[in-house]
């Protein structure tokens, strides 16, 4: 089973590195400009792949935007997509709308224990979610998929399919780097993950 997963563009948030989570941000220039070529690359792809995918978002502005200027790109009808709600960000709960650094002139004890252990630490607030927390959902999702698949979700979100999939440590799943201008490709199959 092929799945390819998009990040959102990018978002003045983004930009400002706040912690975005589900707070409703929309893409900024940046980030429609890599909708579109995401969905230019990803029609050659599919083009490729000469089969039918299934088309699903995250159910926030930003990616259903994504998912609609990749969608027009492709050629494809931009509303003819679903959405999911197990595939919404992580909430980064009381926390959703500042940087670190903001966050470290008032918190900082709660801001050392989160770099001590990111993937399970759950910050303040009654949503707020570890990543572990919403992997649990997230992999819901994933043994839901049973046909080909495109789908735009969030940096979290895709940490954790890095995690559930490739087995990558916790400490590696919530450092890395997870790009807006990339493609990922799962091959469910063969157990396979990665950018392209």
């Amino acid at each position: 089973m092929l799945i390819y997963v998009v990040r959102h563009g990018q978002t003045d948030w983004n930009a400002e590195r706040r912690l975005q989570g589900q707070k409703d941000i929309p893409l900024n220039a940046v980030g429609r400009a890599q909708a579109w070529q995401n969905g230019t690359d990803l029609a050659e792809i599919l083009q490729v792949e000469a089969i039918p995918f299934d088309f699903v978002a995250s159910p926030l502005a930003r990616t259903r935007a994504t998912m609609e200027i990749m969608r027009e790109a492709m050629g494809l009808a931009s509303k003819d997509y679903r959405t999911d709600e197990r595939l919404v960000e992580v909430s980064f709960g009381d926390w959703e709308g500042f940087t670190i650094k903001e966050l470290k002139a008032t918190a900082r004890d709660r801001v050392t224990e989160r770099n001590l252990n990111k993937w399970d630490f759950i910050p303040p607030g009654d949503d707020a979610e570890s990543y572990e927390i919403m992997s649990w959902r997230v992999a819901s999702w994933l043994n839901s998929v049973d046909k080909p698949t495109v789908c735009v979700t969030h940096g979290g979100v895709i940490r954790s399919l890095f995690r559930t999939i490739a087995a990558l440590p916790k400490e590696e799943a919530a450092e890395g780097e997870i790009p807006q201008d990339r493609i990922l490709k799962i091959d469910r199959e063969n157990g396979l993950i990665g950018w392209i």
